[in-house]
């Protein structure tokens, strides 16, 4: 197992968003010619995700040696906004075969990572992170 999927999978990344895969690039900031997706799978909480993945921001088209903001973006920028437990936050990077038109998902809620790379003939991820979210607590008054 590669050391760069284990938090994929401790993270249950690996499984109930993405199925397993082999990282053949490191994800660091600059991109060359991928597609980032950005989704929650732990909406509306961990317990009951039944809206399970919320899109976040899917963007296409991403030039070698720059960054996502200058690819295309086909879902703008959503912030996450976590109402119940810890979520996980996860970015998932596809390298694209050609420049393509991608289908735009009709909705944020019940998006499928993988039914989305299927569609759209994407592959594999060649990389993939997380991280956990959670609201913060209002400051009490005394």
């Amino acid at each position: 197992m590669s050391r760069s999927v284990e938090p994929l999978i401790v993270g249950r990344v690996i499984g109930e968003v993405l199925d397993s895969f082999n990282p053949c690039v490191k994800m660091i900031v600059t991109y060359n010619s991928n597609k980032l997706v950005m989704t929650d799978p732990d909406v509306p909480g961990p317990s009951d995700p039944y809206l399970r993945e919320h899109l976040h921001w899917i963007v296409t088209d991403i030039p070698g040696t720059t960054d996502a903001s200058f690819g295309r973006e086909i879902i703008s920028y959503e912030s996450p906004r976590p109402n119940i437990g810890i979520h996980r936050l996860i970015f998932v990077l596809f390298k694209q075969k050609r420049r393509q038109t991608v289908t735009v998902p009709s909705f944020r809620d019940h998006f499928n990572t993988r039914q989305f790379a299927e569609e759209n003939d994407l592959g594999l991820p060649v990389a993939a992170v997380y991280f956990n979210a959670q609201r913060e607590t209002a400051a009490r008054r005394r």
